[in-house]
């Protein structure tokens, strides 16, 4: 395949490869969470960490990364303190992070619009060696916080209060999410903007809960759409020279659309299943809904 050809292409290929892991596992908590734009907020923020980097002449991606976490923080903080008001916060801090981005960049000796627009967008040619090393090492994070603990966030993001009674540290575990979800958002950007990262974080989620029943199912069928999505539009920009994460989101869109049109006939089938199973007059089984499972964890 000519596309290996090319190193760009290569370094491009690997971060959607990352991406298309990393955003669908942080974004499931999000979802649990209710809390599915929360990557769009973040995005905002990160804006400000590019027009830094660019300002200071140090790597956009690492800067956006220290920028990106310590809004999560805040934005948690104003969850927890900042009752009526805090709407108000949040809309400050989301628009200050474009603004803030905006005119650092125009500041920037080396700095335009058209460099900010890649970050924005997206862009396949922009994607430095030292930008994989960054996604790498920054997506290396995402999976081990949402592999090893996924119990524990699951418990979090399912009810916080039972999650309290049972010991866990919720306020800590709350934090953790939010500061995955920013790490996921710099690792997203250089590949689907960060203006569009919301979208691979929460619609592959969506998708998966039409067929599956348990959080592990959903979080396996959620990773294989956001990998399958993020390596088809990836080749499609190359091939096609549309923008790639555009492409990449109206495939997300597309799976969506497809696997809730199959979804139907399959609750069909598996009612039919039920009631054979179960003649009338006979007591049926508990269904879990899909994205949910039993407070002792089984599923996760």
């Amino acid at each position: 395949m000519d596309i290996l050809d090319y190193a760009f292409m290569q370094r491009a290929l690997l971060a959607a490869v990352l991406v298309g892991i990393t955003a669908p596992a942080v974004g499931i908590y999000l979802v649990q969470r209710r809390q599915a734009l929360m990557g769009d907020g973040i995005g905002h923020v990160a804006m400000t960490g590019v027009g830094l980097g660019f300002l200071l002449s140090w790597s956009p991606v690492w800067m956006a990364a220290l920028v990106s976490v310590l809004g999560a923080v805040l934005m948690e903080l104003i969850r927890w303190y900042g009752r009526t008001r805090g709407d108000i916060a949040l809309a400050m801090l989301f628009y200050g992070g474009m603004a803030g981005g905006v005119m650092f960049i125009n500041l920037a000796p080396t700095g335009s619009n058209a460099n900010l627009t890649s970050y924005l967008f997206g862009s396949l040619s922009t994607v430095s060696p030292s930008d994989v090393t960054a996604i790498c090492v920054l997506a290396a994070f995402v999976i081990l916080v949402t592999l090893r603990l996924r119990r524990q966030l699951f418990a979090v993001s399912q009810d916080e209060e039972f999650a309290r009674v049972t010991g866990l540290p919720v306020r800590f575990l709350n934090l953790l999410v939010a500061v995955t979800a920013a790490v996921t958002v710099t690792v997203a950007m250089r590949v689907v903007g960060l203006l569009l990262v919301s979208a691979l974080m929460v619609v592959p989620v969506a998708a998966a809960q039409q067929l599956t029943r348990s959080f592990a199912a959903t979080f396996a069928v959620a990773v294989a759409i956001g990998v399958s999505v993020s390596l088809g539009g990836t080749v499609t920009s190359y091939y096609q020279d549309v923008p790639p994460g555009a492409t990449i989101v109206l495939l997300t869109i597309g799976a969506f659309v497809l696997l809730t049109a199959l979804a139907a006939p399959l609750a069909r089938r598996r009612a039919r299943a039920a009631a054979a199973a179960h003649p009338a007059g006979e007591p049926a089984e508990c269904v879990i809904p899909a994205g949910r499972t039993s407070s002792d964890g089984a599923g996760v």
